[in-house]
């Protein structure tokens, strides 16, 4: 039988219910618990900082918390954490709410035994196992494995209520892939697939992993620059173009990549949703797409 090793988040202010529920722990032959012992919430979201369990048991009856908010504060700081809660025999009730707040199951105290435990342990780990796949997949771009539209404005609507608080500024990028219909025309849509991979690669190596990046519609993407403002705008385009040159120097290549570039700054845009940002950035991006063909026109098609 193997064993396993698992750290767990128990937070619990009464010394008699938790030491019942580490004498249970003792009795799962399959376990062998690790614990972090917290008897409040700060003491847990403190914790939290530096430590990442593999499955939290919280009281709801914490002595700095009311109702919810410790499950609440807990899903904030650590939303990839399993949580199953502890309730008194008569608030079943609470339990319920907890699960609809996000933990993954309840057990009320004088209830508990060593079979109910290790039941709701894996219960909770696999099922959050599960939500974290299955919120990856909707929120991921399956060809380029950067966020799509869907991860992008879900991320970014909280990066964008967190800097209107803290009054830190941001930047909005817009970037369309030239010349991605020509691509396919003459290369065939898996080459076509594979410059969209390429200019995923080539974005994701121009920018923090703090930004958010994402491929929003067929050749656009989308970036969310946190702690910049338009005095870094020119830097940030010239990366990405430093990027760009150093991937069409390789001398195989039988097309070049270019982009075409809208950025918008975020403190100009209070009041306003990630939406409306976009758009925004979208119309500067198609400012400077319609600045090229316009270049690269003959003389006579401006007269």
């Amino acid at each position: 039988m193997s064993i396993c090793t698992t750290k767990i988040l128990l937070v619990e202010d009464n010394p008699g219910d938790r030491r019942l529920l580490q004498e249970a722990f003792a009795e799962i032959a399959e376990l062998q618990p690790e614990f972090i012992s917290c008897e409040t919430l700060a003491q847990a979201l403190q914790s939290l900082e530096s430590n990442r369990p593999d499955v939290g048991l919280v009281d709801l009856g914490l002595p700095d918390a009311r109702g919810l908010e410790a499950i609440r504060r807990i899903r904030a700081a650590a939303p990839e954490l399993p949580l199953v809660v502890l309730t008194g025999l008569n608030d079943e009730n609470s339990g319920v709410q907890a699960l609809k707040e996000g933990a993954q199951d309840y057990l009320v105290k004088t209830s508990v035994d060593w079979r109910s435990l290790w039941r709701a342990l894996c219960y909770a780990i696999e099922r959050q196992r599960m939500q974290v796949e299955l919120l990856n997949l909707s929120f991921n771009d399956e060809l380029t494995g950067i966020y799509n539209r869907r991860g992008f404005l879900s991320l970014t609507q909280h990066q964008i209520r967190l800097a209107n608080r803290t009054g830190k500024p941001f930047l909005v990028a817009f970037v369309d892939l030239d010349g991605m219909k020509q691509i396919n025309d003459t290369f065939g849509h898996q080459e076509g697939n594979r410059a969209l991979v390429q200019a995923a690669n080539i974005l994701r190596d121009s920018f923090r992993q703090s930004d958010v990046l994402a491929r929003i519609g067929g050749d656009e993407f989308a970036i969310f620059v946190a702690d910049a403002s338009m005095d870094n705008a020119g830097t940030v385009t010239h990366r990405v173009q430093q990027k760009l040159d150093s991937c069409n120097a390789d001398p195989s290549r039988r097309y070049h990549l270019s982009f075409s570039i809208g950025v918008v700054p975020g403190n100009d845009s209070q009041g306003c949703g990630i939406e409306e940002i976009l758009a925004r950035a979208d119309a500067l991006m198609y400012q400077q797409k319609h600045s090229k063909r316009s270049s690269r026109r003959p003389v006579s098609e401006h007269v």
